[in-house]
């Protein structure tokens, strides 16, 4: 391939590579289609065209050049022997009126499941199929059709759709949901069914799969609910939600009831069913197995949030490896971490530090990281409530073998 001449007019003026399917924009250029269309995606309201640097709208026409393309398919044809690919006839882009034709046929029964087959494997292939989808309309259509089979549970026990329409709406969702939204922002209806869905049971048909598009779902949902909406989630929910985690069917399913308990756990009657539902245990042990760096963040969001609260930090203190934990992390994750990790020992040390748990702090090297955050380069506030903590206690510390005491006296004093 190395030594074959290509003519540049092959060459998409982007990308630098043979186009495959060649369009051809307002200023007369023609490009690659994929390397025009993330062109156009990173700008803003508007662009300009890389070629001539003329003004260019996002939304401009894309005109395919068959006769291009036609000339590098048989270019790539003669070549074939040089180690060339022939480029494929690519497949015509997407577009409203084929999409509105597949939501009347969900209305029709016996085209439903072919109808949401055909927009599954649409919505599965490019956010720009995506896009036109939700233009569409589709959002509307496809949680009217999961409220509805719902609705009726005897179309669960056959091929209903009900699967394949979760998964069009898990992927439009990472698109847009300004009209999900408006949905579901007060339908309580839409969490109580996503919340049974994730519980499995008897439900026939419930895999794996149907559980992690439906944690992705109800992770949007919550995001956008109202104030009323999410404090009636009762301790229900927050025991489905800590059985995802506890489970780890799928890596995004734990990050999505990560952030559910995340969002849910600023009010103080859903700390307490969090915590009731074994939260916190959950959590420890998660990030004693699974460290990431969003992860941690999110698990330590939510143990600061609930060690706010006695129950949460008598909790937290009843796991061996809670203080070690939180002291490992510090300095090593981010300055989200670092935060968090500092409140949580704040808490702890303000209305929970009996001997043996002062003790442990020092033994599991807890005060030498505080220490080692007043030296780092972190934010004022952070040093500070580093400089709180160690102040709180710093007769027991001084005291200890465990810490260099000119350590501790020079950064409490300075």
């Amino acid at each position: 391939m190395g030594e074959v001449d290509v003519p540049t007019y092959f060459i998409c003026p982007i990308s630098l590579e043979i186009m495959k399917d060649p369009v051809t924009i307002a200023t007369g250029i023609t490009y690659d289609r994929e390397s025009i269309e993330q062109w156009l995606s990173s700008s803003e309201a508007s662009s300009y065209c890389p070629v001539t640097k003329l003004p260019l709208h996002k939304d401009t026409d894309l005109t395919p050049n068959h006769t291009l393309r036609r000339l590098i398919q048989a270019w790539c044809t003669i070549n074939a022997s040089n180690g060339v690919d022939r480029i494929p006839t690519p497949k015509s882009p997407l577009n409203k009126m084929h999409v509105q034709k597949l939501i009347q046929e969900l209305s029709i029964p016996r085209l439903q499941l072919k109808s949401l087959m055909k927009l599954a494997v649409l919505a599965s292939e490019s956010d720009k199929n995506r896009k036109c989808m939700v233009e569409a309309g589709l959002t509307k259509a496809i949680v009217s059709f999961i409220l509805k089979t719902w609705a009726n549970k005897t179309c669960l026990m056959v091929n209903s759709g009900f699967e394949e329409a979760l998964s069009i709406l898990h992927q439009i969702l990472r698109v847009s949901n300004d009209e999900f939204k408006v949905l579901v922002k007060e339908n309580q209806e839409f969490v109580d069914l996503l919340t049974r869905v994730l519980r499995g049971g008897n439900i026939p048909k419930v895999n794996e799969i149907m559980r992690t598009h439906a944690v992705s779902i109800l992770k949007a949902t919550i995001e956008v609910s109202t104030t009323g909406i999410l404090q009636k989630l009762n301790l229900d929910f927050f025991k489905t939600i800590v059985e995802i985690v506890r489970e780890s069917i799928s890596h995004q399913a734990t990050k999505c009831a990560l952030h559910i308990l995340f969002e849910s756990c600023q009010w103080s009657q859903n700390k307490l069913r969090i915590i009731e539902a074994g939260a916190v245990l959950e959590l420890i042990e998660l990030e004693l197995t699974t460290p990431e760096k969003r992860i941690t963040e999110l698990i330590f969001g939510i143990l600061d949030s609930v060690c706010s609260c006695a129950d949460g930090r008598s909790k937290f203190l009843e796991h061996a490896g809670g203080i070690a934990l939180i002291s490992k992390r510090m300095i090593r994750v981010s300055p989200i971490v670092d935060d968090f990790a500092i409140k949580i020992l704040a808490s702890i040390c303000k209305f929970s530090a009996t001997t043996e748990v002062l003790q442990e702090m020092l033994n599991v090297g807890g005060i030498s990281k505080l220490c080692m955050v007043l030296q780092a380069d972190n934010a004022v506030q952070v040093k500070d409530k580093a400089r709180l903590v160690l102040r709180l206690h710093s007769s027991f510390w001084n005291s200890s073998p465990c810490i260099h005491v000119y350590l501790l006296t020079r950064q409490i004093a300075s």
